[in-house]
């Protein structure tokens, strides 16, 4: 994502289930710029932990168009999109902080990049392994960029090093 893709009016569109890639082949396709922004989550699969990339928001995609040229009714005609979010007769435009924050956040291929002032006695989630989706706090972090975390197992606090990667600020 660029800057400029930053001042543009983004637009949300729901996706039909299961069909975030196919939606944003075919809007690109089409001439479109599109934000899918992703995510690493960790699910457990046939009693093996699997870390997966998944959209951020599932069954959204941003859209960036010029409303006045009409090309709002081929997004929604678009294989893969259900329809544009709207207030009213046309659609809504998403705020262009919010975007652009968000395209901040993010590498050149949408993925979601892990939170880059993480500071002892920071609340965080675990994002990958088998402990993804617990709060903890750092404690410390290294030069090395990994974490001594406190996660309240069984009642009481256990301390681990995990990568800053993998974790998320609450």
């Amino acid at each position: 994502m660029t800057q400029e893709a930053a001042t543009r009016d983004w637009f949300l569109a729901q996706l039909k289930p299961n069909c975030a890639r196919i939606a944003d082949k075919n809007l690109r396709r089409q001439g479109f710029e599109t934000f899918l922004p992703l995510e690493d989550v960790t699910q457990q699969r046939r009693g093996k932990f699997v870390t997966v990339e998944r959209p951020l928001f599932p069954g959204y995609i941003f859209v960036a168009f010029d409303i006045s040229s009409g090309l709002w009714s081929t997004v929604n005609s678009t294989y893969g999109i259900t329809r544009l979010v709207s207030f009213g007769q046309e659609p809504a435009v998403v705020p262009h902080d919010f975007v652009s924050q968000l395209i901040l956040r993010c590498d050149p291929a949408g993925k979601l990049l892990p939170a880059p002032l993480l500071k002892p006695g920071d609340r965080v989630t675990l994002a990958t392994g088998p402990l993804a989706n617990f709060v903890a706090q750092i404690e410390t972090i290294n030069s090395e960029q990994r974490a001594w975390v406190l996660i309240d197992i069984m009642g009481g606090p256990t301390r681990m090093e995990v990568g800053t990667e993998q974790l998320r600020a609450f």
